[in-house]
């Protein structure tokens, strides 16, 4: 939680080597395109923003071992 924390407040939308636009990705679960990944460590944390209200909405976090892809654990 502190690493989201951390992380998502600023700039939850620029692209770093932790955070990247997922635009082929459609999940399982409410999100509003595109949906946004955050990586820290073994975990995804899977997001996206709402620009009117200024807000970032984690839609979940899975763990991802390093055998399998975004799209199978998500």
């Amino acid at each position: 939680m502190e690493e989201i924390q951390r992380k998502l407040p600023h700039e939850p939308t620029r692209p770093t080597k932790h955070v990247k636009r997922l635009d082929k990705l459609v999940p399982p679960f409410e999100q509003v395109p595109p949906i946004w990944q955050l990586r820290i460590g073994d975990f995804r944390v899977f997001f996206d923003v709402n620009d009117a209200e200024t807000m970032v909405l984690v839609r979940a976090i899975r763990r991802k071992p390093a055998h399998m892809t975004t799209e199978q654990v998500i």
